[in-house]
């Protein structure tokens, strides 16, 4: 997906795996598992938030923020907020 460099949580640090650790902690469980399709060959997968892993504290901002917007008593669904980012990423021409 990137084409930057990316640390994943197994190979992070002691700083960069506690933020990956509370990252975890603010998703809801649905975000936890991998998605079969999207495994790459080699058998990681890409990450989104991997892509912030070079700068752990505006990684933690960032993701934190979105986890906040995808919570469950927000007044939009899931569905909904899947068919908003499913929009936005087709306008952008963006695969993933």
């Amino acid at each position: 997906m990137t084409w930057i460099r990316t640390i994943p949580p197994q190979e992070a640090g002691p700083e960069l795996r506690r933020v990956y650790e509370a990252l975890r902690g603010l998703y809801p469980p649905e975000y936890h598992t991998d998605v079969d399709v999207l495994k790459r060959p080699d058998g990681g997968t890409d990450s989104i938030v991997a892509a912030h892993s070079l700068l752990p504290d505006a990684m933690f901002h960032a993701m934190s923020t979105h986890a906040a917007l995808i919570q469950p008593d927000m007044p939009l669904t899931r569905r909904q907020q899947e068919m908003i980012s499913t929009v936005v990423s087709a306008l952008n021409r963006c695969f993933y």
